[in-house]
């Protein structure tokens, strides 16, 4: 396995801002993707956030089957948390959440009227990994496009308040990575999803890590009806190198990126990369 680590100059200088403005913050917003939900959660928001209030903001539910969603969500709130399920493509999932935004900085308003001050908008930031769709969220919040949206990584560089109405204040914040990314295998399902810079792999070695993760969901399914290339006992090298030779004139930079973008697309189906640690390896 290649070793992946990404932490350009501007997710450095984002995490340092977004920190100084975290003490400013009544509500955290922490977006995952639904795909790689533990992966792409990031391991010292809680020691940054502390004791305010923390809304998961499981994204991209149309990406993995129906039947998980409640499953995720039970296991979320087994951790201690408030999950919401999202689409903020399709605008699914916004209205509870946005409610349970307002509740939960609430608080702040009450302590202000016991001491005779006027309410203040509550001032809530949306956080999370690179394209897991922060942006595509805030948008939907708003209710209309007040912050560039892509599904790529690196499309938001800076800190930037939205007013959503006189109620609450939104801070769009860039992708934020640990310097260093420890777990190795959750590494490569950050590369998979795309929620990671390109800069940080190799594209020929993410797609043969995703064969092998397939293989764990499905035994020849996706391969022959999308392929028809089963994968049988191929690793997940040998499977890039056979429909390169098959599709590609032998091109497997192209077949690994065609492969990838299938993926990342949904064009192979709902196929999630992580489960619930209480579900089985296989569904």
């Amino acid at each position: 396995m290649a070793i992946i680590q990404w932490y350009p100059g501007h997710i450095a200088k984002a995490e340092r801002e977004l920190k100084q403005q975290l003490k400013n913050v009544d509500v955290v917003l922490e977006v995952l993707d639904a795909r790689i939900p533990l992966a792409s959660q990031h391991p010292q928001v809680s020691q940054w956030v502390g004791n305010k209030p923390r809304l998961l903001v499981i994204n991209r539910q149309d990406m993995i089957p129906e039947s998980l969603h409640s499953e995720w969500m039970a296991w979320f709130q087994t951790q201690g948390y408030s999950p919401y399920l999202t689409d903020a493509q399709q605008g699914k999932g916004i209205k509870p959440l946005l409610k349970a935004a307002q509740k939960a900085g609430e608080a702040i308003n009450e302590k202000r009227r016991s001491r005779g001050m006027r309410d203040r908008a509550v001032r809530a930031v949306v956080m999370g990994f690179p394209n897991v769709g922060k942006s595509a969220l805030i948008n939907r919040l708003v209710g209309r496009k007040v912050v560039r949206s892509a599904r790529k990584a690196g499309v938001t560089r800076q800190l930037k308040w939205v007013r959503i109405s006189q109620q609450i204040d939104l801070l769009d914040a860039p992708g934020v990575i640990p310097p260093k990314l420890e777990d190795q295998n959750a590494a490569i399902k950050l590369a998979i999803c795309d929620d990671i810079g390109e800069a940080a792999y190799d594209l020929q070695n993410t797609a043969a890590e995703l064969i092998e993760l397939l293989k764990q969901f499905d035994d020849n399914e996706i391969f022959t009806q999308r392929y028809n290339l089963p994968v049988n006992n191929l690793t997940g090298y040998a499977y890039v190198a056979i429909l390169a030779e098959r599709r590609h004139h032998n091109d497997k930079e192209r077949t690994a990126r065609e492969l990838l973008n299938d993926f990342r697309k949904g064009l192979m189906g709902t196929i999630p990369l992580e489960l619930p640690p209480t579900l089985p390896t296989r569904i």
